[in-house]
């Protein structure tokens, strides 16, 4: 028998974060070539130190977008995270790319030819998730989390405060009977000018914390953590290396939910680490949106070069309101879940990937550009025809 009543946490991390950086940069090359060639290829990874950014990877677009082209694209993202710092400058950053052609046997097994479709860009696993715990239908705590930083962020960019770019939060949750009912601990750690005491950054952090909180949520005063280390003035890159796809969890569902191990920044949708992922997201919150169930994973598998997933599995946790087979077996008519299936149906074929790359790719509100479009409920009314 499961387990009811236990804690549980998840964390984020700001987009000023080592890592997030190097994921915003990727998702930035990845929209300059869907935006001068919406069936480009992309496979970008990013490293970021002191002072020295370096993209590494293959691409297939316009011969426009060349590594001047690419290494503009990696300084103004870094300008737009806000890092003007001795050790890490938008400016004076070393920039190189080591980006070279997508290889021809990769490219022979995702292409579409005479009467082959179009197939996945790798083979692997790939896992969405909805639950009725939040009205984004994300789990609470990394929606909290999340909620916490973005706020910080808007603040920041606003001229509102003077905290630095780089940040974590994390916050632990009290479930009872399976459903959270209070906050027992919040950690933020937030870089900040130097001659801030611990004291004044705890203050200025309180309120975006109990912002993001339900009402009468905030931990107790001894459980709330602010820069435990008591100094964070040195941050970003130039206090910790970073790399494309090493925040997989924060990406997602905060541990809250299977993870598949695939990262998203850097690639095109033809990669079904992103596309699937993004679909199968998208199905599990339809479920769950339509009050079919009140949780609902949903696994899907692929291999490299093959057009047609090689596996569906759904787990409601026994809280499904009609035959899981026949969900499944409905919702792949839905959807027709091969890449191209995919990329057409979500309309994913568009520079939409930037504005993923920090405070979770889930769980956010669609953008009249097509952003997030697997966050629409739109089968809510066919899935409910199945009741």
């Amino acid at each position: 028998m499961s387990q009811r009543d236990y804690l549980f946490t998840s964390e984020s991390v700001s987009e000023g974060h080592p890592d997030k950086v190097c994921d915003r940069i990727s998702d930035a090359i990845v929209d300059t070539f869907l935006a001068a060639d919406p069936y480009s290829r992309c496979g970008v990874e990013t490293l970021t130190t002191t002072n020295h950014i370096t993209l590494a990877g293959e691409v297939r677009g316009p011969a426009s977008i060349n590594a001047e082209v690419m290494e503009e694209v990696a300084r103004q993202a870094v300008k737009d995270i806000g890092y003007e710092q001795d050790g890490f400058h938008w400016k004076n950053n070393k920039v190189e790319v080591l980006v070279h052609e997508q290889s021809a046997d990769i490219a022979q097994g995702v292409d579409s030819a005479d009467d082959k479709d179009e197939g996945a860009g790798d083979q692997g696993i790939m896992f969405g998730y909805a639950c009725k715990e939040t009205e984004s239908l994300m789990p609470a705590p990394i929606a909290y989390s999340h909620d916490i930083l973005r706020t910080m962020a808007e603040a920041r960019h606003s001229g509102q405060n003077d905290f630095g770019p780089d940040a974590k939060s994390q916050v632990t949750l009290r479930y009872v009977d399976g459903k959270p009912v209070g906050c027992t601990c919040v950690v933020v750690s937030t870089q900040h000018s130097e001659g801030v005491s611990t004291d004044e950054v705890r203050e200025l952090v309180r309120p975006f914390v109990e912002n993001a909180l339900p009402e009468g949520w905030m931990p107790p005063e001894n459980e709330f953590y602010v820069n435990p280390t008591g100094r964070f003035v040195i941050g970003g890159p130039d206090g910790d290396a970073g790399l494309t796809g090493r925040k997989i969890i924060v990406d997602t569902y905060g541990g809250a939910a299977p993870h598949g191990g695939g990262a998203f920044s850097g690639k095109d949708p033809t990669k079904v680490d992103r596309s699937a992922a993004y679909a199968a997201r998208y199905l599990a919150k339809n479920v769950v949106a339509a009050d079919l169930a009140d949780y609902c994973t949903i696994q899907l598998s692929y291999a490299i070069g093959v057009s047609k997933p090689l596996s569906v599995f759904i787990d409601t946790r026994g809280t499904c309101k009609v035959d899981e087979n026949k969900l499944s077996a409905a919702l792949q008519e839905m959807v027709n879940l091969s890449p191209r299936g995919i990329r057409e149906h979500l309309q994913m074929n568009r520079p939409i990937y930037a504005r993923t790359a920090a405070y979770g790719h889930f769980g956010r509100t669609p953008d009249a550009d097509g952003g997030f479009s697997w966050e629409k409920t739109d089968l809510v009314d066919q899935l409910k025809g199945l009741l």
